[in-house]
């Protein structure tokens, strides 16, 4: 599946989702990421906290999600093409 994230609030959302589904707590992806438990909680459910990239990678890592970043244009480009998203 592929999530388009165009806000913070929205990437906390998907953190959290993710990590449920991995069936950890905050409490134990906080340890495995070496951040407190309400930091953590801070970036699933505001949009002011901040992540820096290699915690975001980390927590993709741990949840087991990858990044890839396209232009937009050949983002419409796929879609027009009806390119499957995998």
């Amino acid at each position: 599946m592929k999530i388009i994230v165009q806000t913070p609030g929205a990437l906390g959302e998907i953190l959290q989702t993710a990590r449920k589904a991995c069936g950890m707590t905050q409490a134990q992806a906080a340890a495995n990421l070496g951040i407190g438990q309400p930091r953590l909680s801070a970036l699933e459910t505001t949009s002011a906290a901040s992540l820096s990239l290699e915690q975001m990678l980390a927590l993709f890592a741990l949840y087991g999600l990858e990044l890839c970043v396209q232009s937009r244009e050949a983002a419409a480009k796929g879609r027009a093409a009806g390119a499957p998203e995998w």
